[in-house]
């Protein structure tokens, strides 16, 4: 009897690791198939809203933006966002402060635009206030047009 029991007890560990083993190896997260070797992350969330500062802004849109391995997301111009800051190499302020030859009016109607996630493995934790939408959209290209 006690080899019987024996026998059970055996047969019981061998099945329960076979079962850890199957369900560690279906708990991994299938890896996306990376080209050119490892890449830091890019992954942010960009707003546009109106307010006098990041605190009181009321936000009318709001797009994600992946750059890493390649670009994604819910803007709409995700591509040509991405190669827009890989220009300015992840910097917000050459972004927003793009030089511009339009002359818009001088009504103080402020647009607040904030990006927050990470830039290459950095964090990031932008905000820049437009006096108006014209001069929010004059010239600085794709990174807030959504």
């Amino acid at each position: 009897m006690r080899h019987i029991t024996g026998a059970i007890a055996l047969g019981a560990a061998l099945v329960l690791g076979a079962l850890s083993t199957t369900a560690q190896a279906v708990a991994a997260p299938a890896q996306p198939a990376r080209t050119g070797g490892l890449y830091a992350p890019t992954e942010m969330v960009l707003t546009i809203g109106q307010g006098d500062s990041r605190a009181t802004t009321t936000s009318l849109r709001a797009a994600t933006l992946s750059c890493m391995p390649t670009a994604s997301g819910s803007h709409p111009y995700a591509k040509a966002a991405c190669a827009q800051l890989r220009t300015a190499s992840g910097d917000f302020n050459k972004v927003t402060e793009a030089a511009s030859e339009r002359i818009c009016n001088k009504i103080w109607a402020p647009v607040v635009v904030t990006a927050d996630g990470v830039w290459q493995g950095r964090r990031i934790a932008y905000t820049h206030i437009f006096a108006n939408s014209c001069e929010m959209t004059d010239g600085k290209g794709s990174v807030f047009e959504f």
